[in-house]
């Protein structure tokens, strides 16, 4: 569930809260840092893709979305061989 999302940190720390606070406290922490996080999850931007309310998905062709073989280096070779 919800602790489970936030990790071991999420786990101590809202066991940390159940355990010291009264439950509507704990359950009002709990709430509000989640709404928080996903509150600040608007400005995540990774590029090349649109975000939640900017930007635009760079589209990638089949030419260039491949991945080259580099060459194999004599040099580098005998240094990875000796």
């Amino acid at each position: 569930g919800i602790v489970g999302a936030g990790g071991n940190t999420g786990a101590v720390g809202f066991g940390m809260g159940f355990r010291q606070l009264d439950y509507k406290e704990a359950f009002l922490i709990m709430g509000f840092s989640i709404l928080g996080s996903s509150l600040l999850s608007v400005f995540i931007n990774i590029k090349g893709y649109s975000a939640l309310f900017w930007g635009e998905d760079q589209v990638v062709s089949k030419e260039t979305g491949t991945l080259a073989v580099p060459e194999q280096n004599e040099e580098d070779a005998a240094d990875v061989n000796a």
